[in-house]
Formats: C-alpha cells, structure tokens, sequence
C-alpha cells in the first residue's frame, strides 16, 4: 500500500504545478497573448496537437502537449522573456494584463486549495475554535484585566486563531518575554498587551502556561460552512508566513524546509499512519490543500524568478516610466532571474538531497 501513497503524492504534487500553468494558460488566452505551447507534464513528449482552437476567445494556433514525466507542466507565451516584436506577445502588453497573467497561477492554486477544504468540510457538524475553559489553582491572571474562563482567543502575537489548536502553536513559540493576546468575551474583543505569562512560571514545568486551552464548538451551517472553508485557506496562508517568519529569526532551521521529495514522503507517512484507508485518503487530501495554498503563497514571494519577483519588476518598471520615461533593460531583468533561478535550484537541489538522506537514515 505504500506504494500507492508515494504514487499518490508524486501525482498531487505534478498535479498543483499543473494547476498553475493553466491559471497562466487560461489567463493569458483571455488577455489575447499568443501562447505556443501548453503542456501536461514534463520531459519527451508522447503526445502533441497543433491545430486552431475551437475557443471564440481564442485565435492564434496552440501546440498541446502530453509528456512523459507527471510532475507538472508549462505554458509557454510568445515573448515571454523579450520582445520578439509579435503585438500578441506577453512583453507587449500593458502592465495590468502582464500583472493578472503572472498572479494568474497563484490564484488558481488557491482557489484548488479553497475547494478542496470545501468538498473536505461538506458533512461536518460542527467546527472548533480555541477556548479558555479552566486554570490552575496558582494562576494568577485570572479576572476582568486578565483571563476568564469562556474567553474565545482571537489573536496571539499578532497571528489570528482561526481554527482549534492555533493558539496552543502560537504560544509555543513564544519568546517567554511576555505575550500580546486578544480575546473576544461577551461578544466585545478584548486586548492584553504584552501580558505576563512566561514560560515555566506555572506548574513548575518549563512550557506550562497555567490554563487550559479547549474548544468552543460552533454548530456547521450552510454560512458557517463557507466561513470556516475560508478561515482554513487563511490559516494555511498564515501558516507559510508563520514559518517563514521563524526560518528568519532563529525558531526553525533549514532542516525543517522539505522539497518535492520531502512532500512526497510526508505524505506517504499520512497515509501510511492512518488507521484506515478513508482516513489516510482524507488527511492526504487536507496536505493536498496546505501544499495547494503553500504553492500559491511561495510563488508570490519578492523573489526574482518567481511570478511575485516578475510583478516586482513590472512595478519597477512603472516606476521608471513615470520618473525618467524610461524602462530598465529586458537583459538587466534577463540576468537578475536567470542568476535567481540558479541559485534557487541550488538551493532546492540541497534540500532535495537533505531530504533523500534522511529517507535512509
């Protein structure tokens, strides 16, 4: 049976690139860029198709290719890295369309991520949220200007508590100099800055805070249904911004970052681990999800060659125009992501490696 889960997550994750090459593809065909050639998969083709397309809102000839390798896939437009001088070119076109088609591939990751979690909620009775329901004798924030039993916590250090079990990691990385929280009591939301509850003061125990932190069930409603889809795709956007912000400062390490070998063992174990096979389909299907909205997320990041480094430029280069009338040249763009992409390689080249290592360990 593993074999179906590693089958399944290499599938999963080809499967996602995919899905944002078509947010380009269709995206650019809307917006009238020629595109060459749009492709399932990568390596040999095993299958090709070049003939006029039959969409009204398409009129330049399409290659559509079926390729060996099951691990993604690409759109392929006109000028997509110079001007070739065709007026359907991506490098022809305003800096709105060029902004929508680059942003196009994050959005439909998301929205894959988005639906996924919603079919996942579909039957649910109820969902959670994190709830003050007890403390311990010698817990000496308890009352009006501190905690109180029923308190539903909204906010620790910044990061919102949208689903159960939330506060309980947010508080776990706390640097035990103090914690800002927000809480919502009686309908009114209530704010503690830098509030006093250290790590090891309570129960003599170092990581103890004193309080129980349960659940507060909220019955599922066709509204709270939709809420709650939403809420979760935040989450798991909170959550890649979460982890970045401790990959920065010190609270997690290279170690813990995984590349397409690591996703895939990961969800080999979920699946492996279940304790039957619904459940392992179900909790492959909720990574499907993190790793969906995870993709969307890291590929708008700052980052020359990726999609969020080409909007930089696009900004940039508005910028100029409007300065000194003038763009940076499409070869000063060309060198900086080319070097980017090398060293992101690089970089996913090692950790590929780290995580084929620890496979044998």
């Amino acid at each position: 049976m593993k074999i179906v889960y590693i089958l399944a997550g290499i599938f999963i994750f080809g499967l996602l690139i995919a899905v944002h090459e078509l947010g380009h593809f269709i995206t650019a065909k809307l917006c009238g860029v020629r595109v060459n050639e749009f492709s399932i998969g990568m390596g040999p083709a095993i299958w090709q198709s070049r003939k006029e397309t039959e969409d009204s809102w398409a009129e330049e000839k399409t290659r559509y290719s079926l390729r060996a390798f099951p691990i993604g896939g690409f759109c392929a437009m006109e000028g997509e890295d110079e001007d070739t001088g065709d007026a359907r070119s991506f490098m022809r076109q305003g800096f709105w369309k060029k902004a929508l088609i680059l942003s196009a591939g994050s959005l439909m990751n998301f929205l894959a991520g988005v639906v996924i979690i919603l079919v996942l909620s579909m039957g649910q009775g109820q969902f959670y949220v994190d709830q003050i329901t007890e403390f311990a004798p010698e817990f000496p924030l308890e009352g009006e200007n501190g905690l109180m039993v029923g308190d539903v916590v909204y906010k620790v250090d910044g990061y919102r508590a949208y689903m159960s079990g939330d506060t309980a990691m947010f508080l776990s990385y706390n640097d035990g100099q103090g914690v800002d929280l927000e809480v919502i009591r009686d309908g009114e939301r209530i704010v503690l800055r830098d509030f006093p509850m250290y790590r090891g003061t309570y129960h003599g125990q170092e990581g103890k805070f004193g309080l129980t932190i349960g659940v507060k069930a909220i019955p599922a409603t066709l509204l709270t249904q939709l809420q709650f889809t939403w809420y979760q795709a935040l989450d798991f956007v909170q959550l890649v911004r979460f982890s970045l912000v401790q990959l920065f400062t010190g609270g997690a390490s290279v170690e813990d970052l995984s590349g397409p070998v690591g996703i895939v063992s990961v969800i080999t174990e979920v699946g492996t681990s279940a304790k039957s096979p619904s459940a392992a389909w179900r909790g492959i299907a909720w990574f499907a999800a993190l790793l969906a909205v995870n993709l969307a997320v890291m590929n708008l990041l700052p980052i020359p060659a990726l999609d969020g480094g080409r909007i930089v430029f696009l900004l940039v280069d508005a910028g100029s125009m409007l300065l000194f009338r003038r763009k940076i040249p499409e070869k000063y763009q060309a060198v900086v992501n080319t070097v980017c992409l090398v060293v992101l390689m690089g970089f996913m080249l090692l950790v590929t490696f780290k995580d084929v290592w620890n496979l044998f360990q």
